[in-house]
């Protein structure tokens, strides 16, 4: 089974684009931060970025009510992309296609829960 949940926050607001057969996609990033103390007690901090593919209504929900930093839980399956840089050096991406996408910000939820036209 290929499923992944992330919880984070959006880096840009979403991009969105329609295909030429007229399908939405939004396409935006989400920051997932990790702390913990090292055995020195230092205090750590990682952030993992992976990059979020929307589709049709999924897509315009995104694009209407997320914005950058938004707070998200992000369902999907994932994926790993790897490519050269121009400099030659070895670069991948963690790619997401999205299949639930929930706000967790108050300010976005109270917003859908106001709309009668969203699919939910």
């Amino acid at each position: 089974m290929n499923r992944l949940t992330i919880i984070g926050n959006l880096g840009a607001a979403p991009e969105m684009r329609y295909t030429p057969t007229d399908k939405a996609v939004a396409n935006f990033s989400v920051a997932v931060n990790e702390r913990w103390n090292d055995s020195a007690g230092e205090r750590r901090e990682k952030t993992t970025w992976f990059r979020v593919t929307a589709w049709n209504g999924l897509a315009e929900v995104c694009q209407n009510y997320l914005d950058k930093g938004s707070r998200v839980l992000v369902e999907g399956s994932v994926s790993l992309d790897a490519w050269k840089g121009q400099d030659g050096q070895t670069r991948s991406d963690i790619a997401v296609n999205a299949t639930q996408v929930v706000f967790l910000d108050h300010s976005n939820r109270d917003q859908a829960e106001e709309d009668d036209d969203l699919p939910w």
